[in-house]
């Protein structure tokens, strides 16, 4: 999930509209709506903000991308795996404490 990905969903969560969070985040309606148009991802300032105003941290904000991209890789690999091998995995994770 890319960035602009991520902040769409935060937003979405919280049933806000592009202009509320522009709103409070202390932010310009068009600063937000440019992201959105022109596929740009912010400056660290402004998703400072945007964090802010969602009430998480840059820290948590890439924390959970990165958890999300670390799982979705483990399923893809997964799903790439030959019957044999998955069944062999499944049986090694059974093992795994």
């Amino acid at each position: 999930m890319d960035v602009l990905e991520k902040i769409d969903k935060l937003r979405k969560e919280k049933g806000w509209s592009v202009n509320y969070l522009a709103m409070e985040a202390g932010l310009t309606q068009s600063t937000v709506n440019n992201l959105y148009t022109r596929r740009t991802e912010p400056k660290i300032p402004t998703l400072r903000a945007l964090c802010d105003a969602l009430g998480i941290t840059l820290s948590d904000f890439f924390k959970e991308s990165n958890q999300e991209n670390e799982d979705e890789e483990l399923i893809r690999r997964i799903k790439s795996l030959s019957p044999e091998n998955k069944k062999a995995l499944l049986q090694l994770l059974k093992n795994v404490k």
